[in-house]
């Protein structure tokens, strides 16, 4: 059974997630750790809950999301996953981070590329990719089926959609994204977006105003 932990990390206040299972191994997704003590709190959580790290997920890549991912790479070794049409966000990175204050070392590509409806395993359990473009061209959403649960990123907030005026971005495609990607999974299904606090399918298809006039 996948068990979800949620670290808060920058100025951007972006959701870094931590998904383990009964094995200690875990996946940290979206490091946004840019701080020493920040990259400390994430190092003493995952040190305190006995975890093993095998993997690092990205939901995109702008550069709030992956401030920490020469740290999750150096101090744990581990391989990172994303889609590969957010190079872009990651070859611009430096440039991003200056332009919003964060001195950034020039970033890496993904060290393996995630397309839809792929499955990513740690210990005994798996989740799954949805590509949810919109928000970026690349974004992704993790889903934990048994568990209920998706991680959205950027793509779906309580009341809100993540904004597409930024490079990769597109309105009609993140309507059409969140539609079918994110409306079809069970009403029940927890949303955990990238800032903020979670919702749920149900909640977001019944109140959220970008889809008055979605129709299940």
């Amino acid at each position: 059974m996948i068990q979800l932990h949620k670290l808060v990390f920058n100025s951007f206040q972006v959701n870094t997630y931590i998904l383990q299972d009964e094995t200690g191994e875990c996946v940290i997704i979206d490091p946004a750790n840019y701080s020493e003590e920040e990259n400390m709190a994430l190092s003493r959580f995952i040190s305190e809950h006995q975890l093993t790290p095998v993997k690092h997920l990205n939901t995109h890549c702008h550069i709030d999301h992956v401030l920490g991912m020469h740290y999750v790479r150096d101090r744990y070794k581990i391989q990172s996953y994303a889609h590969e049409a957010d190079n872009i966000l990651l070859e611009r990175g430096p440039l991003m981070g200056e332009i919003f204050g964060f001195k950034v070392a020039p970033l890496p590509l993904p060290d393996h590329y995630l397309g839809d409806q792929e499955y990513i395993s740690f210990g005994n359990s798996e989740i799954r990719a949805l590509h949810v473009p919109g928000h970026s061209a690349g974004s992704l959403s993790y889903y934990a089926e048994k568990e209920g649960f998706v991680i959205s990123g950027d793509a779906l907030f309580e009341g809100s959609i993540g904004r597409t005026d930024l490079p990769g971005g597109d309105y009609d495609t993140l309507i059409e994204s969140i539609s079918s990607k994110l409306f079809t999974l069970p009403p029940q299904t927890k949303v955990w977006p990238g800032h903020g606090a979670f919702t749920t399918v149900e909640d977001e298809i019944a109140h959220n105003p970008f889809f008055n006039d979605y129709k299940t």
